[in-house]
């Protein structure tokens, strides 16, 4: 499946499990995205997405979004969107 890539970690908090991602591209509810990085690797499928703690379904180059994970990221990986 093809990726672009839509952004990179900024931050990471382990409760609950979030990363920050400053955003090159635009992201919904319901897009898959890949995490890769130096010891990350994993896809997931975003259904909690937040602004400045607010809920959102939608955000945009140049936000900073906070993702709901399932495990670690680490900051500098690279968020990939998954198209099919």
């Amino acid at each position: 499946m093809p990726e672009e890539v839509i952004g990179k970690v900024s931050d990471f908090f382990a409760r609950p499990v979030v990363a920050g991602i400053e955003l090159t591209g635009t992201l919904k509810l319901g897009d898959k995205i890949h995490v890769k990085g130096h010891t990350t690797d994993m896809e997931l499928t975003i259904d909690s997405m937040q602004i400045n703690n607010v809920d959102v379904t939608e955000a945009k180059a140049g936000d900073s979004v906070g993702v709901k994970l399932s495990e670690r990221v680490r900051r500098g990986d690279t968020v990939y969107k998954v198209t099919d």
